[in-house]
């Protein structure tokens, strides 16, 4: 399979599974986010799962632990690949997450957000989040590392300072990508694909660079093509 994760950021659940039907026989994985998993469902995840593709449900948990454990074990039983909890949420609730997938015998791996790539330190000054940026990646990665979750949803800029500060076993998931020539949109945090591979990620999320291109086949084989001399990561 693909280290690639598109996002299926699309508003209509038509054009998604359009989409989809284009990446036929690519092995790429899917993330679907609070929007179309709002308006197209379970049925959906379950569509995708039968025709091949696996799935990240990208629903960013953050509740209390009870209401977190449940919805885990939601995801679970939809046969999602991985699901994601945030590490805002503290210790309790990451805990209750982590032990929600215990009893399955191939549960989806368990990530936790650290700090969105759409904010920068004056947003986590303006929130109440003491200290620079990548003191509170650090700081939620050692958190989700504590409690037993398998990685991270970071910014590609941040890949290092895990791997070297936290563990190298985390698998670090990362937004933010973009390609050269790509516009930032809402993400501060960047990185192109080549950069955030050479960094040591385990998968990237790209979005719009991918599913708004003329060609988005073309787009997501030629980003393929830049991670093979990093494939051992």
């Amino acid at each position: 399979m693909s280290s690639i994760i598109i996002a299926l950021d699309f508003a209509n659940p038509e054009e998604a599974l359009d989409f989809t039907e284009k990446m036929a026989n690519t092995h790429c994985r899917f993330k679907i986010g609070k929007e179309l998993f709002t308006r197209a469902g379970p049925n959906f995840v379950e569509h995708l799962q039968k025709q091949g593709f696996k799935v990240f449900l990208d629903l960013k948990y953050h509740d209390i632990p009870n209401t977190v454990a449940k919805a885990c074990q939601a995801a679970a039983d939809l046969g999602v690949w991985m699901l994601n909890v945030h590490a805002l949420g503290g210790r309790n609730m990451l805990m209750a997450a982590r032990e929600a997938l215990t009893h399955y015998t191939n549960p989806p791996l368990l990530i936790a957000v650290s700090i969105l790539t759409s904010l920068d330190e004056k947003d986590l000054c303006e929130i109440g989040l003491q200290g620079r940026l990548e003191e509170n990646v650090l700081r939620l990665a050692k958190l989700a590392h504590t409690c037993g979750l398998d990685g991270l949803v970071c910014s590609p800029l941040e890949i290092k300072l895990i791997h070297t500060k936290v563990s190298q076993d985390l698998q670090l998931i990362t937004p933010g990508i973009r390609l050269a020539h790509s516009p930032k949109d809402d993400q501060k945090r960047t990185m192109t694909p080549t950069e955030a591979w050479q960094a040591g990620a385990n998968y990237l999320v790209i979005g719009r660079p991918i599913t708004t291109a003329a060609d988005p086949l073309k787009v997501f084989l030629d980003i393929e093509k830049s991670r093979q001399p990093y494939a051992s990561h």
